[in-house]
């Protein structure tokens, strides 16, 4: 009995045991459990709290940058304040792709093809790719289009907004508006004012930041901060858009009647340095920006291209010599048709010896001879001095991207007569044709420089202006010799080589120029010339300034018989269009 109540109590004893291991175990893995918890909260709530309270504010914060509108661009007329577009902003549509939701690749690119004129295979090498989730198909799409894209309704092709650089008057002014290209994948001004402009007219960004709830409600109005977007500056330029319509549809007929390579006018208004008509070609169109093959075409010749001016030049040299007193219009001295410098000869353009001439003859006749003598006259020094006061060597600072100065080096060998000798008539230097026509304005404004300037105001954000006022570079030459040199200058057109480009009734002052290319390998000149033109009017008070510069015309010889009908031509519509009576 005893050895059988034992074995019972020991088996009981044993049951026990295993019970309460059972509830050890269960005991233990709450225990772990709750470690983990605890452990993980604090991980959580201290440890990274930081970490995780950013990303629980980034669910619930809203960002968004806020961007400008770009500032655009106008003209206006003399006879009407309305102001006319040039450069504006358009929303056009971008189409674009999700190839993966397209169950037609093929049979898509056929039907869109010549909707979009892209060629079926260039389409079918975006669409056809099933994993690829954007493709953009073509951008700049116009309302047409875009409705012949939404009727076709084919899954996968989609249509956003895009704001968009926009030229309504297309080539018009094309040099100096520039366009907006991309750069960096990002819409940028190039060249012109669209580029030298660029940060003032595309503004600056701003910012919205708040807290919206998950239904997407704001969750506090008062806690929103917010820095909003300042639109860009508009630009209102000096161009006039009657005048500008008009110089390059006469330029365009020049070029083509002679046959010339390329070619410029300015207008500009000689006593305030404001442009009023800038005209070159070839040109192009900044809505197409991207179809021009040849880069060089994007370049401004009126203020990159330097040239040797010819005759011209010999204005600044009589400037120079009348103002300091080396000469007088009516000096005399004796044209034997060749001068000899250094062991070179350098001869009249006509090969004639004109005998005894006065500086006013030597402009009429246009004798290189008389302006190495004015030139000699003046000294080296001091002749050096005019030139580069009168801003041939730096560029004017007229605000335009890519503007150059001349190029005055053969100058600087004050032992080299024969440098000097050819640079008296506008051979050896280099200048560009708004250097060239700034510093001849400043003989029609009683020899005082003026800043051009194509800009008239900038119209902010805020709707306040800022105004360009006239701007005075420096004295160049004293009143006297500015009127004595314009006399001068009458002179040619009523008696000498520019008589083709007087106006009945009117005294014009003007001078032509032809000068040789130099050769590539600048060893000597080419066959090729550059013909211009210079003149103001109407004298006393001038209120045009024109420059017309032609690019090896065919056909012909000298500026004289190329330039100086056109010149007339576009004075004649400037006195109209000026409403000034005749004074004879």
């Amino acid at each position: 009995m005893i050895s059988k109540k034992k074995r019972f109590i020991f088996c009981r004893s044993n049951g026990e045991g295993s019970d309460n291991w059972r509830v050890y175990f269960l005991i233990g893995v709450v225990f772990f459990i709750t470690v983990i918890i605890v452990w993980r909260m604090a991980n959580l709530q201290i440890f990274q709290h930081n970490i995780y309270a950013k990303l629980a504010l980034d669910q619930r914060e809203f960002y968004s940058e806020l961007f400008p509108e770009r500032g655009e661009i106008f003209v206006s007329d003399l006879h009407s304040n309305q102001l006319y577009p040039l450069a504006v902003n358009k929303n056009l549509e971008m189409l674009y792709a999700v190839p993966r939701q397209i169950e037609q690749p093929k049979e898509t690119a056929e039907k869109i093809s010549s909707i979009l004129e892209i060629p079926e295979e260039e389409l079918l090498t975006k669409l056809d790719k099933p994993d690829d989730p954007y493709e953009v198909i073509k951008r700049k799409l116009e309302e047409d289009t875009v409705n012949k894209i939404k009727d076709l309704n084919i899954k996968g092709l989609y249509l956003v907004p895009e704001s968009w650089r926009y030229y309504p008057e297309e080539n018009l002014l094309s040099h100096i508006l520039g366009f907006v290209g991309f750069s960096d994948d990002k819409k940028k001004g190039q060249y012109g004012l669209e580029g030298y402009h660029n940060e003032i007219l595309q503004g600056k960004s701003g910012f919205l930041e708040a807290e919206r709830d998950t239904i997407g409600r704001w969750i506090s109005i008062s806690d929103r901060n917010t820095e909003p977007a300042e639109d860009g500056d508009d630009l209102v330029l000096t161009i006039d858009r009657t005048i500008q319509f008009k110089t390059e549809e006469i330029l365009k007929k020049l070029i083509e009647k002679w046959e010339a390579e390329s070619g410029s006018i300015i207008i500009m208004d000689p006593v305030t340095g404001a442009l009023r008509a800038v005209a070159c070609q070839p040109s192009f169109n900044p809505n197409k920006y991207f179809e021009e093959e040849d880069l060089n075409v994007f370049l401004n010749s009126i203020i990159q291209d330097q040239f040797e001016p010819g005759s011209i030049f010999k204005l600044i040299t009589m400037a120079a010599a009348l103002d300091s007193g080396a000469i007088t219009p009516s000096t005399y001295y004796e044209d034997k048709g060749v001068v000899r410098v250094n062991g070179y000869n350098i001869r009249n353009s006509d090969l004639k010896a004109h005998g005894k001439k006065t500086m006013t003859q030597v402009l009429e006749k246009s004798l290189n001879t008389g302006a190495i003598f004015a030139q000699e006259e003046t000294g080296k020094e001091a002749f050096e001095k005019y030139v580069r006061d009168f801003g041939f060597e730096v560029p004017t600072g007229i605000g335009l991207t890519g503007e150059r100065g001349g190029n005055l080096s053969n100058l600087k060998n004050k032992k080299s007569d024969v440098n000097f000798a050819t640079a008296s008539f506008g051979q050896g230097v280099a200048v560009t044709p708004l250097q060239l026509i700034t510093a001849v304005s400043a003989i029609a404004n009683n020899g005082k420089l003026m800043q051009p300037h194509i800009v008239e105001k900038f119209i902010h954000f805020d709707k306040n202006e800022t105004i360009i006022e006239p701007k005075i570079i420096r004295h160049v030459i004293s009143p006297q010799t500015a009127n004595r040199l314009s006399a001068m200058m009458i002179s040619v057109i009523k008696n000498g080589y520019g008589n083709r480009a007087g106006v009945k009734g009117y005294h014009i002052a003007g001078k032509t120029g032809t000068a040789q290319v130099p050769s590539k390998d600048k060893r000597g000149y080419s066959d090729e010339t550059i013909h211009s033109f210079i003149g103001f009017g109407p004298v006393p008070d001038p209120k045009f300034i024109i420059l017309i510069k032609l690019d090896n015309p065919q056909g012909i010889r000298f500026a004289a018989d190329s330039t100086t009908s056109t010149f007339s031509e576009l004075s004649k519509f400037l006195l109209n269009y000026y409403q000034i009576l005749p004074e004879e």
